[in-house]
């Protein structure tokens, strides 16, 4: 098994069966049980989805785009046939009557769904250390994280155990785990993906997002489960996404720097890493621009406002009485009812959260603090908007993540110090942007991720540019 491509070509063409790729990631999945990073799977469910694709013929076999290709579910993402937990005692054994439209789209065009995948509480944080079922470990050192907050679908991809998953992005939480694990993290533009049957945290912000070992692994399953869905109030009037072939050079484009993104105390080896596709950019004919975002140093504060914010309001639903097993507390009353459930059911990560959304959307701190950050909000949208029309810049180049993988515990104690590792990635999603983390190198075998940034709603010429990127790189060299 390889790719994407090649699984469902061999499938669709009979020179393999959905049997056989289904008993062969079983056997991946029974392996990769030390990475902890899937919650639940099942041989038999397997088994039935490739059974029913197996005796399919051959013309309607060749309808499906992802024939027998294995893709691994964020569990947050709602399935009818496994549970959904979001890694939360509060929703154990929690199974949805109704499949999220990315699912119903992933098996409409042929897709083994192969596991549901451990992920930060409620996909909040940033290392995969926040599950009630224990942290993940990193595919290519166990004590290090795999990144957050999809870090269980990153660690499968990069582990050879599927060749895509699904995770969710709120403010990096695909393109941050693809940077650290070496693998592919598409975060498409607000709207462009259906986000019915995702359990919300920031629903402003959310977006259901790919991983792939691949730039083409992550775009076939992107053109999948992309396009309008009227389940979705917030999905854009727009068809699936058509993908361009991918280029072979980057004639006619202009890949902006922003100035911004390049600190002078940013990691020597990912700095090194993102001078040498800066410099792969000029040899396959792109122009290189320097730009300004000069509002990105709000990015973050903005973020832990506004996603909290959210949050808060999100979560209010988990209360024992709507969802969630019911605790009983001391006094027997309503109140009582909600501090039990929710003291026990939530972990610490998730309280903190709450907290802070709720201060800042309480009386006397709503104008300080939540219409604040969304007046910043909108200047950093106003930021990308000016470099991309204003400029003529095509899209912008920027590392990933500051470092590459930090070790398990590192910053567990300090919650600013784990929040500022999405200081590359939360602002893409306050502006609603597509983006993509590539492999950059590595720095001492841990990988490093470079991101490119397009207008809204642009993800076709930003895959066919990363394309050509990526065939331009060693993602396994090492840089000083």
């Amino acid at each position: 098994m390889s790719d994407v491509g090649f699984v469902a070509a061999a499938v669709r063409e009979g020179r393999t069966s959905a049997d056989s790729v289904a008993r062969e990631v079983g056997r991946r999945l029974t392996r990769s049980a030390p990475l902890n990073a899937t919650l639940d799977w099942s041989q038999a469910i397997l088994d039935r989805q490739a059974t029913r694709l197996d005796a399919m013929s051959a013309t309607q076999r060749a309808a499906r785009p992802l024939a027998g290709v294995p893709i691994a579910l964020k569990d947050n993402i709602v399935t009818t046939d496994q549970p959904t937990t979001c890694a939360s005692r509060i929703l154990e054994g929690y199974v949805s009557p109704y499949d999220a439209t990315v699912v119903t789209r992933l098996r409409a065009a042929g897709a083994l769904i192969a596991s549901k995948t451990n992920l930060d509480e409620f996909a909040m944080g940033s290392s995969t250390e926040h599950s009630c079922r224990g942290r993940v470990h990193h595919p290519l050192d166990p004590a290090r994280v795999p990144g957050g907050s999809s870090g269980g679908s990153a660690a499968l991809v990069a582990a050879g155990v599927v060749p895509a998953a699904l995770g969710s992005e709120t403010g990096g939480s695909v393109r941050q785990p693809a940077s650290f694990c070496g693998v592919v993290g598409i975060k498409p533009s607000y709207g462009r993906v259906s986000r019915y049957g995702l359990v919300a945290f920031g629903s402003s912000l959310d977006q259901i997002s790919v991983f792939g070992r691949t730039v083409d692994d992550a775009s076939r399953v992107l053109a999948v489960i992309s396009g309008h869905d009227e389940h979705d109030a917030t999905s854009a009037p727009l068809p699936p996404l058509v993908l361009e072939t991918p280029r072979r050079d980057l004639r006619g484009i202009t890949v902006g720097l922003p100035r911004e993104y390049f600190p002078t105390d940013l990691d020597g080896a990912v700095r090194a890493a993102l001078d040498q596709v800066r410099d792969r950019v000029r040899d396959l004919g792109g122009t290189i621009r320097e730009v300004s975002l000069p509002h990105t140093r709000y990015a973050v504060p903005t973020y832990y406002i506004v996603a909290p914010a959210e949050a808060a309001a999100n979560l209010a639903r988990f209360d024992g009485v709507r969802y969630g097993p019911r605790r009983v507390g001391a006094g027997g009353d309503v109140e009582a009812l909600y501090r039990a459930t929710r003291g026990q059911g939530f972990g610490a990560e998730v309280r903190r959260r709450i907290l802070i959304g709720t201060y800042v959307l309480s009386s006397g701190y709503y104008d300080a603090y939540y219409r604040k950050a969304q007046q910043v909000r909108a200047l950093l949208a106003d930021d990308f908007r000016r470099v991309f029309e204003e400029q003529a810049v095509d899209m912008l180049l920027t590392p990933t993540t500051p470092t590459p993988a930090f070790r398990a515990g590192e910053k567990t104690d300090d919650p600013v110090a784990m929040y500022l590792a999405d200081i590359f990635t939360c602002s893409i999603n306050l502006a609603a942007l597509p983006a993509i983390s590539i492999p950059a190198g590595r720095s001492n075998g841990l990988p490093i991720g470079a991101q490119l940034v397009a207008p809204m709603f642009a993800e076709a010429r930003m895959l066919s540019a990363a394309a050509a990127l990526e065939a331009a790189l060693d993602p396994t060299r090492e840089v000083r």
